[in-house]
């Protein structure tokens, strides 16, 4: 059992320092009272509009606060960093603005717009070099540059000076809210640096506020972490939330988090999902999946924030537009409303209008249709997504299938199959 006392915690001298630093670099965000979420659960729900960053995150606040701080020793050999994104960005407006050289490792597979958007911050005061097909790849290969050439590592949230920078959110939420006590504050947490330093924050000048940690169900590191008192590396982790996807979060983070935290919650993807689309047809906010995180977990609390304070910070709203079509399909698969099923057809004339005739509901609509290959002599085979108004509909829909020999399989629940579709 590791020992549960923190060999680092960011003092309030240090987080208003950085405030200071910052000032004129980041904006004080707004902390606006949303009207839709505050009915719904019968509270108060503030958005902290994170989002609203020049770089559309936080991030900018560490990687500032950090890069501002090196000695002029540590930048003679240039700067390095490793993101797939907001850290990127961050790390690249900060590089132009001091007027700093440096060297940014992105994913091969990192979206074009996530490039450019990187490149136009950075201008050319950032080299971007992609290399790799993960964000680790990514890291590995910053960091055996920085040992070969005697370069300083920007880390995205394994670093004081970067939690000392993200601890002015929970700065500015105090200030925003001096005639409303904050009762609670819901954030995201991935690699743990807003975590640690607006927890750490709050510990030192609201410590009745309880902070709320979520995490996406496929990455729940922290979580993981803090159950077992132990900073633990995921063997493996679903990336879509690619912003609060890490295998192992920071040691220093963790050390902070497992004393500071009042609890880390888990959501699925798909809720997650969900949540961005609403938001987006609304609210009129464009959200990543990282920055939905706050919101996607109010639910598991619905009966504990009755008629309190709530701030929910939304982190960041770098989504890429490419990933829509997916954002619509985990929501539906969330929400028990999209099905695919492999179905036989007879091979005769009008089989496949008697299946949407005699099977289909009138409100169920085919979204996917995909012949493979013959099973047979008598039937052709299909795989088939449905997409349906209500989840109590599909068990008449299997019925109705089953009683007409059209159903070969349900994939929904054999991911094997099911990631090829999705």
């Amino acid at each position: 059992m590791e020992d549960t006392k923190t060999t680092y915690r960011p003092t309030l001298e240090a987080i208003e320092a950085a405030a200071e630093k910052l000032k004129g670099i980041a904006s004080v965000t707004p902390l606006i009272k949303n009207a839709r979420y505050s009915k719904q659960y019968g509270a108060n729900i503030y958005f902290k509009r994170e989002d609203l960053q020049e770089v559309r995150s936080y991030k900018i606040r560490g990687a500032y606060n950090k890069i501002s701080s090196l000695t002029e020793n540590q930048i003679e050999n240039e700067i390095v960093c490793a993101s797939a994104g907001n850290h990127a960005q961050g790390f690249a407006l900060s590089c132009k603005l001091l007027k700093i050289k440096g060297t940014i490792f992105m994913p091969a597979p990192t979206p074009k717009q996530k490039i450019e958007q990187v490149e136009m911050f950075g201008e050319d005061y950032i080299e971007i070099v992609l290399v790799g097909d993960t964000f680790d790849d990514a890291y590995h290969a910053a960091k055996t540059e920085c040992e070969r050439l005697n370069k300083t590592f920007i880390h995205p949230f394994n670093d004081k000076k970067v939690i000392e920078g993200q601890a002015t959110v929970g700065l500015e939420i105090i200030n925003q809210a001096q005639e409303h006590p904050i009762n609670y504050v819901f954030l995201a947490v991935g690699g743990g640096g807003l975590a640690a330093g607006l927890s750490s924050v709050f510990k030192l000048l609201s410590p009745q506020t309880r902070i709320i940690s979520v995490e996406p169900k496929g990455a729940a590191s922290m979580l993981t972490s803090i159950r077992n008192n132990q900073n633990i590396e995921l063997k493996s982790i679903d990336n879509f939330v690619d912003g609060a996807a890490v295998k192992r979060v920071g040691d220093l983070n963790f050390a902070i988090c497992k004393e500071t935290l009042h609890r880390v919650v888990e959501v699925d993807e798909g809720k997650i999902c969900q949540t961005i689309l609403d938001l987006y047809n609304k609210d009129a906010i464009i959200v990543e999946p990282a920055g939905a995180l706050s919101l996607s977990a109010l639910d598991q609390f619905s009966e504990e924030i009755k008629g309190k304070n709530v701030v929910c910070v939304i982190s960041g709203s770098n989504n890429d537009i490419t990933r829509t079509a997916e954002i619509k399909e985990r929501a539906l698969l969330y929400a028990n409303l999209k099905h695919y099923f492999i179905i036989k057809f007879p091979q005769r004339t009008g089989a496949l209008r008697d299946f949407v005739v005699d099977i289909l509901g009138p409100t169920d609509d085919i979204t996917h249709f995909e012949y493979t290959k013959k099973a047979n002599r008598e039937n052709d085979v299909a795989v088939v997504g449905i997409e349906l108004k209500s989840p109590d509909d599909l068990e008449s829909l299997i019925t109705k299938m089953k009683l007409h020999n059209f159903y070969g399989d349900y994939l929904n629940d054999k991911p094997d199959l099911f990631q090829f579709l999705v």
